[in-house]
């Protein structure tokens, strides 16, 4: 097997991680709440044209200010969904996982042994021993 088959094996262990299924379950759940999906709509085209009021050259301060406190009144909420934390939750913790596997792969790629190389956990402050910013 040759190193492109392993990383697609790999691949495929991922996708069966309960980590994966609880971020795919979370999506769908988020992706068919209305509520939702309204919710997020609303702060896209909230700041769309907060965007294009900005960008005039006779900008409407006022308007700026009412979409502004929008955006952020609408992000609040967006946030307190009940599907919206489980869904960010099990996002964090499958990005937790893929970043750890890449940090893993960059360390074997310097010359690590992969038996023995650990992830760090947090920033150092140093680029130098760092596997990559998540």
């Amino acid at each position: 097997m040759d190193i492109i088959e392993m990383t697609r094996e790999l691949g495929r262990a991922l996708q069966e991680d309960d980590r994966y299924t609880a971020y795919m379950l979370a999506k769908r759940v988020n992706d068919n709440d209305t509520a939702l999906q309204d919710l997020i709509n609303g702060f896209e085209n909230m700041r769309l044209q907060l965007n294009e009021e900005l960008a005039k050259d006779d900008k409407n301060t006022d308007r700026i200010k009412e979409l502004d406190e929008g955006i952020k009144s609408n992000y609040k909420k967006i946030m307190s969904n009940k599907n919206m934390i489980v869904f960010t939750s099990a996002q964090g913790a499958l990005e937790a996982l893929v970043n750890n596997m890449q940090q893993i792969i960059m360390l074997c790629a310097n010359g690590e042994n992969p038996d023995t190389c650990q992830p760090s956990t947090g920033c150092s402050g140093s680029c130098e021993t760092c596997g990559g910013c998540s």
